[in-house]
């Protein structure tokens, strides 16, 4: 696996980076955050914990497609790459707000913060990472990206649970705010290498 890294260009690997920095952040969430609701949230119950994850994936899930269509009638790269970066700060910050809350309807507009944040983040990063894949390296490309955020979640879901029990839930979201905020950060790292307005082209339609 590691070998085959170094095969790839600089901008995919550095989204791969950045994504397994974000995503490892939320996966040490993701195993203890119905234990959080039921314990630190009033009413907070299994029924509430379904829920929020229910409406995480509804509202992202519905989120993202327009968000997609914008961002492919603008040509260019800017856009992608904004809407990239703020997403991850935007989805950063709701661990933070899970730090001081403490009502069902706080765990509600969180979940919503974060299907926003990832339904700008995820288009746009894909667009991105879908235009500077190397020719012939299409598969390799996208096995690093699968492979690195499969083996981030699964280290991140052993220590989500050691942390959350050794130093409680505060230690946690700050942690993972800051993962956050280093995934943005990477994305700056290509910057340079973003594609202007006339080397982006579209596939002709078909009759």
């Amino acid at each position: 696996m590691f070998k085959s890294i170094g095969f790839i260009n600089k901008i995919i690997k550095i989204l791969i980076l950045s994504d397994l920095v974000l995503l490892f952040g939320w996966g040490l969430i993701s195993p203890i955050l119905a234990i959080f609701i039921t314990q630190q949230i009033k009413g907070g119950d299994v029924k509430l914990a379904g829920m929020a994850i229910g409406i995480y994936w509804l509202a992202k899930s519905i989120i993202q497609i327009p968000i997609a269509r914008y961002l492919d009638k603008r040509k260019g790269e800017k856009d992608d790459y904004y809407f990239m970066i703020f997403g991850i700060i935007l989805t950063s910050l709701v661990p933070l707000g899970y730090i001081f809350a403490t009502l069902p309807w706080h765990v509600y507009l969180l979940q919503l913060i974060h299907s926003l944040g990832m339904g700008m983040n995820i288009p746009a990063w894909g667009g991105i990472f879908i235009r500077h894949t190397d020719k012939g390296k299409e598969a390799l490309s996208w096995g690093l990206e699968s492979s690195s955020i499969g083996i981030g979640a699964g280290i991140a879901g052993i220590l989500g649970g050691i942390v959350a029990k050794s130093f409680g839930f505060t230690p946690l979201f700050i942690g993972v705010f800051v993962l956050g905020i280093i995934s943005a950060f990477l994305c700056f790292l290509i910057k340079k290498g973003l594609l202007p307005k006339e080397k982006i082209t579209s596939i002709p339609k078909e009759e």
